[in-house]
């Protein structure tokens, strides 16, 4: 694992009962969330979901961030859709999640 020279900010959050009818709670307490298993009834949202924007939220704002340094002005409604896939591997194990 590579070592981060400069750490800007940790994300901190407390998870229990995993995707099956768990919850999640950051430690400032501004999200605070049930979880369901992809597909299945449930009322809260899966990891998947959760991956999907927080990572589409990081690549928007990087896209901002090169469009100013390049001076290119972009819209004021610029936004982005996401897809995060969950994937099986050649022996049908889970793989992880990656963004589509």
């Amino acid at each position: 694992m590579t070592k981060l020279e400069n750490v800007i900010h940790t994300g901190k959050a407390h998870t229990t009962g995993g995707r099956n009818g768990g919850a999640s709670r950051t430690d400032d307490g501004r999200l605070d969330v049930k979880l369901s298993v992809p597909g299945k009834p449930g009322t809260g949202t899966n990891p998947e979901q959760l991956f999907a924007v927080g990572w589409s939220a990081c690549f928007l704002s990087a896209i901002k961030i090169a469009a100013s340094k390049a001076r290119v002005t972009l819209p004021t409604d610029l936004s982005i859709d996401v897809e995060v896939d969950l994937g099986l591997g050649p022996a049908n194990n889970i793989q992880g999640s990656q963004p589509a």
